[in-house]
């Protein structure tokens, strides 16, 4: 019963910020990938950001320098900080845990979506 559960999106005007969340339960969260994907209607799944059970973190092209991933392993929860946001950025945002070990895991969350309008 590996489930997570993303939430803090919404509605930001341009240049605003906002921190999406991602707890999961279920699973030694310490020791899986947690990644940040995004979709807007009519386009691609996107990668976002990625953070490894040791802390290390990756970007995508269009949303490094404004985007901040990070984790809390006592809470079990990933984040995602994001600044200068723009209407590029709407989208449904999920997150991904993939446990790459014998007993391979990958678990999605349902989405939370973020709109940047004004």
């Amino acid at each position: 019963q590996v489930q997570l559960v993303e939430s803090g999106g919404g509605l930001v005007q341009p240049g605003g910020s906002l921190r999406l969340s991602c707890a999961a339960s279920g699973v030694l969260f310490s020791s899986v990938l947690m990644r940040w994907y995004r979709q807007a209607p009519g386009k691609q799944r996107e990668w976002v950001a990625q953070i490894g059970s040791g802390g290390m973190s990756n970007y995508a092209e269009s949303v490094k320098d404004r985007f901040t991933i990070s984790r809390d392993n006592a809470k079990n929860t990933v984040y995602l900080q994001m600044n200068s946001l723009t209407p590029e950025d709407t989208a449904v945002y999920r997150c991904n845990l993939v446990r790459p070990s014998t007993r391979y895991l990958e678990v999605w969350g349902q989405g939370t979506l973020v709109t940047v309008s004004s």
